[in-house]
């Protein structure tokens, strides 16, 4: 087995776990806000990252009929977050196939660091950089 790396994600919201602030989700991937899952509201989304499910899938019963799912876990704490649909049953459902649940009482969203425009980043390393530079042997 080898070490797993872990992805950061950058975006205007970066959804992250509530127990260990790993980076699962950014904003962008979010298809609808309007899920509940077991403790309350809950998020479809399309892709999640730093975060694995069950062996087994399992069928369950919810209000919008019978589905497929694997529990969601987080790649660090192991808390569940949710799961994620394997197959739907009714053909209305069928959108649900291979995304996600993350349910919002399992995170938080983290907002993006807005950086001080009237300190420049790359102008001062290259400042430094070209500084450093010799400027010839004699």
């Amino acid at each position: 087995m080898g070490r797993s790396y872990r992805t950061y994600l950058a975006g205007e919201t970066v959804y992250v776990c509530r127990s260990c602030g790993n980076h699962l989700a950014v904003q962008e991937s979010v298809m609808s806000k309007n899920f509940t899952g077991q403790h309350g509201r809950a998020y479809l989304c399309r892709h999640v990252v730093n975060a694995y499910t069950s062996a087994e899938a399992e069928d369950r019963t919810m209000r919008t009929g019978k589905h497929t799912v694997r529990d969601l876990f987080c790649r660090v704490c192991h808390q569940v977050l949710g799961w994620k649909y394997e197959f739907a049953y009714e053909p209305t459902e069928k959108y649900k196939e291979g995304k996600f649940i993350i349910e919002r009482e399992m995170i938080y969203e983290c907002p993006e660091r807005k950086r001080n425009v009237d300190k420049p980043v790359i102008e001062v390393i290259q400042e430094v950089i070209t500084s450093q530079v010799p400027v010839g042997r004699g």
